[in-house]
């Protein structure tokens, strides 16, 4: 049976008969879980056995934020406190073989505790730049204002994370760095012109446009499409995302239900569809919500399923690693993580 262009979340740590039944019905290409879905290693397990058991789909994708500093749905004891992607990026700007190593390993190791509860993508890297005075919704999950930096500690990064089987997902594509709004609260609007942004924002996804995925932006650029978000223009999927940058990868949606978009459900549905996302996202589990999505999703087919395929497959490949010796290398730079 052919999956649904959707990736879903569920309300709390264990899945009621409503939601088995309907993600059933569904079949949703992917999950993606919080905090407050994680309780112990075994309850996560758990739940991920019975998302990918009710979707009928063992090779479903389940995703998670895990970055490092604010943004990390795992914590102590089922997962060590990482730092955020700003210290690596200063250390990059003095030592950047040291940096590059520390990165690979860092996200080595965030695939090592997330593969050892069912997980299999993360979120991960954000390759936005850090723009003095924008909005700190970016901040310090990014690695720095250059893009080179970005570009090149953001392939680290997607490395240590292939290397340990889990999936990466650049965001926010094509550039979240720049906006003087949270768009879980309001949408953003950047004014810059395109050029600038070709040579600043854009630059590290068009560095990385091999990644397997890329989450859009929920902001508007005057620029490309003054009427729509990255999320929802037809102009900017094409005319940047898929054109300027080259990304070929699967495009999913940010999450539908955040306060930058307008409309119903039904109708972000169908505009970050339409706009050539492959997929969709929604995280927070309402069923209302959920119903009203999956009423405009249609079943993978074509090139956005050769693309969900291609995901897929760069997750699950483990490589050989040394838990032990990578926290000592990351521990000696002083960026090891820790349990407070």
């Amino acid at each position: 049976m052919t999956s649904r262009a959707c990736i879903l979340g569920c309300a709390g740590p264990v899945l009621s008969d409503q939601e088995r039944a309907f993600f059933r019905d569904v079949r949703p290409w992917g999950f993606i879980l919080f905090a407050r879905n994680i309780e112990t290693a075994d309850q996560t397990r758990a739940l991920i056995a019975a998302l990918r058991e009710a979707a009928d789909d063992e090779g479903a994708l389940v995703f998670v934020d895990q970055e490092g500093g604010r943004v990390q749905r795992l914590r102590p004891p089922l997962a060590l406190n990482r730092r955020p992607a700003e210290p690596f990026g200063a250390l990059y700007a003095t030592d950047p073989a040291a940096a590059l190593e520390a990165v690979r390993l860092n996200h080595r190791l965030l695939a090592h505790e997330l593969t050892a509860l069912g997980f299999d993508a993360d979120c991960a890297p954000c390759l936005d730049l850090r723009h003095p005075g924008a909005h700190d919704i970016i901040g310090n999950r990014s690695f720095s204002q250059d893009p080179v930096a970005v570009a090149a500690l953001g392939q680290a990064a997607m490395d240590g994370l292939m290397q340990g089987g889990v999936a990466p997902v650049i965001k926010h594509i094509p550039g979240h760095g720049r906006a003087f709004a949270d768009s879980h609260l309001e949408l953003p609007v950047v004014e810059t012109h395109r050029a600038e942004l070709e040579a600043s924002d854009f630059a590290p996804f068009k560095a990385l446009k091999a990644a397997p995925m890329a989450m859009t932006a929920h902001v508007v650029f005057t620029a490309i499409d003054p009427a729509a978000c990255a999320t929802v223009s037809a102009t900017v999927t094409q005319e940047i995302i898929r054109g300027h940058m080259g990304f070929d990868g699967l495009l999913m949606s940010d999450d539908l239900s955040m306060k930058a978009l307008g409309g119903s459900f039904a109708s972000r549905t169908h505009a970050s569809l339409a706009a050539g996302s492959d997929v969709v996202l929604h995280c927070n589990g309402d069923p209302t919500e959920m119903a009203e999505i999956v009423s405009k999703v249609p079943e993978l087919s074509g090139r956005a399923a050769e693309r969900a395929a291609a995901a897929r497959a760069c997750a699950r490949q483990v490589q050989p690693f040394d838990p032990a010796g990578a926290e000592a290398y990351l521990a000696r730079l002083g960026l090891a993580g820790a349990t407070a």
